[in-house]
């Protein structure tokens, strides 16, 4: 099995989920009648041309709102799933930076740069408004370094913690050191664009003269195996160019050796895009695989590591074993019901046509996930702590609202559009099962005889069995509706 093999429609679907927002049967047909391999249809995929977009508003729920409909209507989602794994792992919150104009344009820079080099997009997110503000280092000064962004960008954004081996990445030396090379960096007010004041940087080299002589030289990662006993001294790299220390300091840290002696960012940045993306516990073995199908470890290309991870096994194991299944973020849960069922949100509030009237920044709120206000730079919590019994009852709220939208347009819940049966006298229940749960996804969970689809059979049917009436307006208005509701507050429908 490699990037040769025939896509067939379960793994089409399958691919289609994991890197977007749910398998619309037009896209499936699309990639079927080319009859792609799983390469090709990798490529396809990968190969978008990165959107502008910004969601800039001086209101901060009016931004969150535009973000969501820019997702609903998007015919390029594995950019909006990208652009939400940057923007989970660089997890930085509006509650903190207060300026909605710096968390659109770093929104922006995760669409632009998502999936190419990220040795770019890392140097780019070194110098973010947002993220100088968020990680304190526009407070960061000679007299007083400032250690906090030095940290994440080890311990979460680079290194992780532990490697592989759960030997430690890095020490408080390293934190320490690199403090020095980010002191004095300032924003421009006017622009945001970043800039070093010289007379707020750590310019010491140990000297007797310099005003912090106790510090010593500039070096990081003594004792790493890239580097040998004597470290990296980036003081010394970038001499009297201060701009410079910081980027020779990412120097070193994309140079960086595990304990095994691997490249740690590679297999770090990895092994999170394995876990968003494919498997929420991969083992070792996979994630090196990936990084050496895709030169990762040299190329830093993200791009090319998603296409070797999209046209892996290992990538397509959960259609056959469901404990590689992952839970749905509230935000893919959200865009992926209003996307398979054609339905849009409502004015820039975004809220649904039905139901509690709620607008959807409160309704993913109560699910777990606010967008552009993360919980904090760790981002949020995965799997299992998306489904607590309150955001539980806030995704079956979300449910009940979507089924309860009536009228006319796309606001609407029309499911006359959905279903060729939907005003017919007398249809078989097990064919009205089977179309709505492989409309959302779960046909495997709702096959025949299995105790999901009986539980719907018996409601369409009142328990009675026989056929149902949907030329009957009110039968055809709440056992469709109802149907529907049932499969979405499914635990099937949580997973994918």
């Amino acid at each position: 099995m490699s990037e040769s093999t025939a896509l067939d429609e379960a793994s089409a679907r399958h691919l289609l989920r994991r890197s977007g927002f749910g398998a619309i049967d037009r896209d499936v047909e699309r990639l079927l009648s080319r009859n792609e391999t799983r390469g090709e249809a990798a490529a396809s995929i990968l190969d978008y041309k990165p959107s502008k977009f910004r969601p800039r508003n001086k209101d901060i729920d009016i931004a969150h709102n535009k973000w969501i409909k820019f997702m609903v209507r998007n015919r390029t989602p594995i950019q909006e799933k990208l652009a939400l794994f940057w923007h989970d792992h660089f997890a930085t919150s509006n509650d903190v930076v207060r300026d909605p104009k710096q968390m659109a344009d770093q929104n922006r820079l995760f669409r632009s740069l998502g999936k190419g080099d990220f040795r770019v997009l890392m140097n780019a997110i070194n110098r973010d408004a947002a993220m100088m503000d968020f990680l304190d280092t526009i407070r960061n000064s000679k007299e007083e370094p400032n250690e906090n962004y030095p940290r994440e960008l080890q311990e979460l954004f680079c290194f992780g913690v532990f490697d592989l081996d759960g030997q430690p990445n890095y020490t408080q030396e390293d934190i320490v050191q690199i403090a020095r090379a980010f002191t004095g960096w300032r924003t421009n007010s006017k622009n945001n664009q970043a800039y070093l004041n010289e007379n707020r940087h750590d310019k010491g080299t140990g000297a007797p003269e310099d005003p912090y002589p106790e510090r010593g030289p500039k070096v990081i990662f003594a004792g790493n195996s890239a580097f040998g006993p004597g470290g990296y001294d980036f003081g010394a790299a970038a001499g009297t160019n201060y701009e410079a220390e910081i980027d020779e300091v990412m120097n070193a840290i994309f140079q960086h050796q595990d304990s095994a002696g691997r490249n740690t960012v590679a297999h770090w940045i990895g092994y999170r895009l394995i876990t968003f993306f494919a498997d929420p516990e991969p083992t070792n073995a996979y994630v090196e695989s990936m990084v050496s199908a895709s030169n990762f470890d040299t190329t830093f290309n993200v791009r090319d590591f998603l296409y070797q991870v999209f046209v892996s096994d290992e990538f397509y194991a959960p259609l056959s074993d469901p404990t590689k299944r992952s839970v749905k973020w509230p935000v893919d849960y959200v865009i992926t019901t209003l996307r398979l069922l054609g339905m849009k949100l409502r004015s820039r509030y975004q809220y649904i046509n039905g139901g509690s009237y709620d607008e959807i920044r409160d309704q993913l709120s109560n699910m777990g996930q606010l967008l552009l206000e993360p919980p904090s730079v760790f981002g949020w919590d995965w799997e299992t702590s998306w489904v607590s019994s309150s955001t539980l009852l806030a995704r079956y709220g979300f449910a009940r609202d979507v089924i309860s939208a009536r009228g006319r347009g796309k606001t609407t819940l029309r499911p006359e559009r959905l279903f060729d049966f939907a005003e017919s006298p007398a249809v078989d229940p097990e064919i009205v099962v089977e179309a709505i749960a492989n409309l959302l996804g779960v046909g495997d969970e709702f096959a025949p005889a299995s105790n999901n689809r009986a539980i719907l059979v018996d409601y369409l049917t009142d328990g009675n069995g026989g056929t149902v009436d949907f030329s009957d307006y009110e039968t055809r208005d709440m056992k469709l509706r109802g149907a529907i509701c049932l499969v979405l507050q499914s635990p099937a429908y949580m997973l994918h």
